[in-house]
């Protein structure tokens, strides 16, 4: 019986949505999944006509790839990614390559890279942007490990990778070594915290000032995103405005609670910015605001002490419309431009020598914070 070419552990949507990416690259695949009631879910469905093969323990999906082995993880960081390695380990024969695809911190990615080395392992901590729908049709990706791991993988994740629309180069590239690669993932995910924060503050400006319809606000957005803030995040959000709670028949943007979470990444970066002595105020700004937008009843007990000024504006309608535009897009260069010196100040202290124009680079497609001024 032949030997898949890779494989990969966790059947969440992001790794379904690789498996088959990969498979519509002519890739054959090996899946496991912890419950295998999801393994079953999953072949049933758009998986059980391509090159897929399901297995039901981890010897069994071991023994099915062909050597060096490249799996590939895709479960939730922390101790969950730890647990996975353990249970490989003397599964695997040397050279084999683990990939650790999920958000993990970077200092969790350093040290395991040191553990396999030791058993003569490969490692690559790889971050991967772009959602589900990334996943489906071509994410960003952000390889960290050895050269030597990197040659082995590099095939498979340029044929899955987005292409850049402008000259179709494969979005991804070797970032660095050990922790590099979930290092600038974090830093990208700490951009696109800045990013949203903004897009937020705008659209709450200008409600308040002007108190445009939903209609009137995804035309503002859509003119916005012909031009020079044309990306993702501005994109998806004239969009938002188009959609209608089935409930009240109300636009959905006006019932949707205020207040936002955080997974952490954004945290991270704002945390190692301090340590390393690198200022990133958008972002960190960014971090706060999903902080105070968590405490909910504090907020609407302070609203009701202290109102505040009217916000309503008298002037010319389109002039507050260009301006906040404008801001929009300097505020928008500061939070990719303190994210790009916070990169070269870790490069410098942690040794990983980044390409900041490479990693620009990859960030034109597929990515969430993917945006035309990238390719400026």
């Amino acid at each position: 019986m032949s030997k898949n070419q890779f494989g990969l552990i966790g059947l969440a949507v992001m790794g379904q949505n690789l498996v088959l990416n990969a498979a519509d690259h002519g890739f054959s695949v090996s899946v496991y999944n912890r419950t295998s009631s999801k393994t079953d879910e999953f072949m049933a469905g758009e998986a059980g006509d391509k090159a897929i093969t399901p297995t039901y323990s981890l010897e069994e999906f071991v023994e099915s790839l062909e050597k060096p082995r490249i799996m590939q993880i895709m479960v939730k960081a922390g101790g969950p990614v730890d647990a996975v390695i353990e249970q490989l380990k003397p599964l695997l024969d040397e050279g084999d390559i683990i990939i650790d695809g999920g958000n993990s911190f970077f200092p969790d990615t350093e040290r395991r890279a040191k553990d396999l080395e030791a058993a003569n392992l490969r490692f690559i901590g790889m971050g991967v942007s772009g959602g589900e729908e990334g996943a489906r049709l071509g994410p960003s990706m952000m390889p960290g490990g050895t050269e030597e791991a990197y040659g082995f993988i590099e095939p498979l994740v340029t044929a899955i990778s987005a292409k850049a629309p402008a000259d179709g180069a494969p979005c991804v590239t070797y970032i660095g070594p050990g922790g590099a690669g979930h290092y600038v993932k974090m830093v990208h995910n700490g951009i696109e915290y800045g990013d949203m924060q903004l897009i937020a503050e705008s659209y709450a400006l200008l409600k308040a000032a002007l108190d445009p319809s939903p209609e009137e606000f995804h035309q503002i957005f859509s003119e916005w995103n012909d031009g020079e803030l044309s990306s993702f995040l501005i994109e998806i959000t004239a969009d938002i405005f188009t959609k209608f709670d089935e409930e009240t028949g109300q636009a959905l943007v006006d019932v949707i609670l205020d207040k936002a979470g955080q997974k952490g990444t954004g945290k991270w970066t704002s945390q190692n910015a301090l340590d390393i002595g690198s200022a990133i105020p958008t972002i960190t700004a960014a971090v706060d605001g999903r902080i105070i937008s968590s405490i909910k009843d504090e907020r609407v007990a302070a609203s009701k002490i202290l109102s505040g000024p009217d916000a309503r504006y008298g002037g010319d309608r389109q002039q507050l419309i260009n301006a906040v535009r404008s801001a929009l897009y300097a505020s928008k260069i500061c939070s990719y431009a303190q994210g790009m010196a916070l990169l070269k100040t870790a490069s410098e202290e942690y040794g990983y020598n980044l390409d900041l124009g490479e990693i620009a680079r990859i960030w034109r497609a597929g990515c969430i914070i993917r945006a035309e001024l990238l390719d400026d």
